[in-house]
């Protein structure tokens, strides 16, 4: 898929995304998530890579950052513990309940982006992707068994590590060769773009097989 399309995509969700919260209606983005963690049943976590206006406003970070050569910190070792991300999303949850029973506005979708922007001039975007983002909390039950994924072909793999490399929510793992674990990809395509024998597709369970 071409990147000047997803970029495209990505901006115009953004707009969207900033037009709403200032307008007072992020209801209706919620709504555009619920409707990402139906279709990510069939799909994937497309929304992380391709609709977030978190992750794409991190992704540019991440690009100012390569260029000027600045390395991050490796993010606290307590902070990667599975029951983490689940304690985020139970405070996430619990906030809109608050907001919802109370009547009160909290910016709790403004507060978010704003936290996984700035913790991203820090720490590596999988530290946000895996460990603390309660969308990709959502997104990673949902996604377990997506119909469609990106997968490697072990056939034509050559087993350089540059998906690897490149993927930005840790998803590819190596054991015999490397392959993509479903319900962390973010299907942003970097590592289909990036590998070198065109190994990497976004494919169905049907073609798997």
């Amino acid at each position: 898929m071409s990147r000047i399309l997803q970029r495209t995509i990505q901006v115009i969700f953004l707009l969207m995304f900033g037009f709403l919260v200032f307008t007072g209606k992020v209801q209706i983005w919620l709504g555009v998530f619920v409707g990402s963690v139906f279709l990510s049943i069939f799909f994937g976590r497309f929304f992380c890579g391709w609709i977030c206006p978190i992750n794409s406003v991190m992704r540019v970070v991440s690009w100012i950052k390569a260029k000027l050569k600045i390395k991050g910190f490796n993010p606290p070792a307590f902070m990667k513990k599975p029951f983490i991300r689940y304690i985020i999303l139970a405070a996430f949850i619990l906030s809109f309940a608050f907001v919802m029973y109370s009547g009160k506005k909290l910016p709790i979708l403004p507060g978010l982006f704003a936290a996984g922007v700035f913790l991203t001039f820090f720490f590596p975007e999988s530290f946000w992707h895996k460990n603390l983002c309660p969308y990709g909390t959502i997104l990673s039950i949902t996604s377990k068994k997506s119909k469609f994924f990106v997968k490697i072909d072990s056939n034509k793999c050559i087993d350089c590590g540059v998906c690897k490399k490149v993927c930005p929510a840790e998803a590819v793992h190596k054991s015999d060769k490397h392959s993509i674990q479903k319900n962390s990809c973010i299907v942003c395509l970097d590592c289909s773009r990036k590998c070198p024998v065109n190994a990497i597709h976004y494919t169905s369970e049907r073609r798997k097989k």
